[in-house]
């Protein structure tokens, strides 16, 4: 049934289509009956799902990405169809349009997307108050886990861009259960500069210490590209292990264009490209930091889930969670449970 309606929405454009879809799934469960509908036809329920990481307890290991819910306008809808946590964002301190439309592309041939979104968010205000309601309605689910991708505003210079990450952690921190420092972006200018050893120490040292000033502590992830090279992979092993953050988000989007199939005005699109082409990427870097670090933390996998295995692929790897988002859209929301029953028959 999906990928019948799937050959039709594919012949839209790809941003209207994503606020089509969600604005209509959002309907259909305040609809009389459709959030139980939802939940029958696509939760998979099972204790045997549950992992305890980083401190928290996950019902499930499938996660939903960040950049799908930029605005925590959707979560019930998304805990409805089977994932076990949802991750917002990116948000930034103040609202932003993003680049100019249009900004999203299809390529059906690589299983694929580019994206060159630029952060478009309503501001961290919005985001919090969003995740409050959420949390104070009828509809709020105690067992999902909520986190917060934090980023800097396109026209924060790097030298500041501290100050934008302390003021998401504040504005977020009462009502998210784990936070993303999203450096990774190539959407946002400079922003992937921001990965270098030092200025990354000194944003993550930062929120740290922010953090011990609470008396519950929040876990602080980092995430990062699928393009650093093993050298700036080692750094990041290095850089959990001094400032002591929770764990690794492995990977974001590539700037790499490398084997597509696609013609080649597809291909010359900027942005980040997700999806299939970064199955194995993703996977060799998750590989590489549970390996180079022993395990020593936990990292969610993302990148280039299509199928069950290609989940499994990264648990066995070394990922902890996985996370979906060009799978999901390609998929639709069948894959989160093939996942878990997948899991289930391992």
């Amino acid at each position: 049934m999906y990928q019948l309606l799937k050959s039709v929405l594919f012949q839209f454009d790809p941003e209207k289509v994503h606020y089509f879809v969600t604005r209509n799934l959002k309907r259909f469960n305040r609809f009389p009956g459709g959030a139980a509908v939802s939940r029958a036809v696509w939760q998979v329920t099972d204790k045997r799902l549950e992992r305890e990481v980083f401190g928290l307890k996950f019902k499930n290991p499938v996660g939903l990405a960040a950049g799908f819910d930029k605005n925590a306008e959707g979560i019930t809808e998304m805990a409805n169809l089977g994932f076990g946590f949802v991750e917002i964002g990116t948000v930034t301190p103040l609202p932003q349009p993003g680049n100019d439309k249009p900004r999203m592309f299809r390529l059906p041939t690589d299983g694929a997307l580019i994206n060159r979104m630029g952060f478009n968010n309503k501001g961290v205000e919005v985001a919090a108050q969003n995740i409050k309601d959420y949390r104070s309605s009828k509809h709020y689910d105690s067992g999902l886990i909520i986190g917060g991708n934090i980023g800097k505003n396109k026209v924060t210079p790097n030298e500041e861009a501290v100050n934008d990450y302390i003021k998401c952690f504040n504005g977020l921190f009462e009502v998210v259960d784990y936070f993303v420092v999203n450096v990774s972006s190539p959407n946002t200018p400079n922003l992937r500069a921001l990965q270098e050893k030092e200025p990354l120490k000194h944003i993550l040292n930062t929120l740290q210490q922010l953090n011990m000033q609470h008396g519950t502590q929040r876990p602080i992830l980092l995430k990062i590209a699928p393009d650093l090279t093993d050298s700036q992979l080692d750094d990041i092993v290095e850089i959990v292990q001094e400032t002591g953050i929770a764990g690794v988000i492995a990977t974001n989007t590539t700037i790499s264009r490398e084997n597509l199939k696609s013609d080649a005005g597809l291909k010359a699109e900027t942005g980040g490209l997700s999806g299939k082409p970064l199955t194995e990427r993703s996977t060799e870097v998750i590989r590489y930091l549970a390996e180079k670090s022993n395990h020593f933390f936990p990292i969610i996998g993302v990148g280039g889930i299509h199928s069950a295995q290609d989940a499994l692929d990264k648990l066995d790897a070394g990922a902890s969670l996985i996370q979906l988002y060009t799978g999901f859209i390609y998929e639709g929301p069948a894959l989160i449970g093939r996942i878990n029953k997948k899991i289930l028959s391992a």
